[in-house]
């Protein structure tokens, strides 16, 4: 790879200030400086230092947030705030081709995913895959044992076939879990909609290996990932 197109995808300026960088004298990689853009690096190997600080190239991220209420799940969005808007606040350095893995609605909050693994994300977003996710959802009223019954044995949500088998956690009340490994367009809420349950509140907190651990990620908070979190 071209050094200053390294320099770029470690997130340390544009092509253009990366160049003036170079020129300057100002980029070591493993320990010498370096001044041509042009020059071809190992990126998978070399370590860059700009300014005390060591740059090592690494091709895919992986990272998690505990989504909080209001934020569209996209990369980018004409009117309102995204997910992406909020990660690019806290993580300043991430790369720039990350996207969110699936989509959580404006008012849900709870686990999301965000990487640059295309291969990763189509894994876990497959339907062949069957991969859970689980759901803590707070309805309208008390779910009776009926209601649980259907929900794990499938409903009709107006796509024709029943939704697919489904795991309830229920002990009274107006809080439940959930467990689907379908993805359908707001899935859960039509769920519990064809029981006659409103749902109020949604929060996912569980995507395929993934729990979400609120005492070590509040709401808004974003953790980094090893790729060793989905074997």
């Amino acid at each position: 790879m071209r050094l200053d197109k390294l320099l770029v995808e470690l997130n340390i300026g544009t092509r253009s200030e990366v160049k003036a960088l170079l020129k300057k004298g100002l980029i070591f990689v493993d320990g010498q400086k370096r001044t041509k853009p042009e020059e071809k690096v190992d990126e998978n190997a070399v370590v860059v230092n700009y300014q005390g600080r060591d740059y090592s190239f690494v091709k895919y991220r992986y990272y998690v947030m505990n989504k909080p209420a209001g934020l569209i799940t996209a990369t980018t969005d004409s009117k309102d705030k995204t997910v992406m808007d909020l990660f690019y606040e806290k993580v300043k350095d991430g790369p720039s081709d990350l996207f969110p893995v699936g989509r959580l609605d404006r008012d849900t909050t709870g686990l999301l995913l965000i990487t640059n693994d295309g291969q990763l994300a189509h894994d876990l977003l497959s339907p062949k895959k069957h991969v859970d996710k689980t759901y803590l959802v707070t309805v309208d009223q008390a779910l009776t044992d009926e209601d649980v019954k259907a929900l794990e044995n499938g409903v009709r949500i107006g796509e024709g076939e029943l939704t697919a088998p489904a795991k309830v956690e229920y002990e009274g009340g107006q809080n439940c879990k959930i467990t689907i490994h379908e993805g359908k367009f707001h899935q859960v809420k039509r769920m519990f909609f064809a029981v006659g349950k409103e749902v109020l509140a949604l929060k996912r907190t569980g995507f395929g290996p993934l729990t979400l651990d609120e005492d070590d990620l509040p709401q808004g908070y974003i953790n980094e990932l090893k790729r060793e979190s989905f074997y």
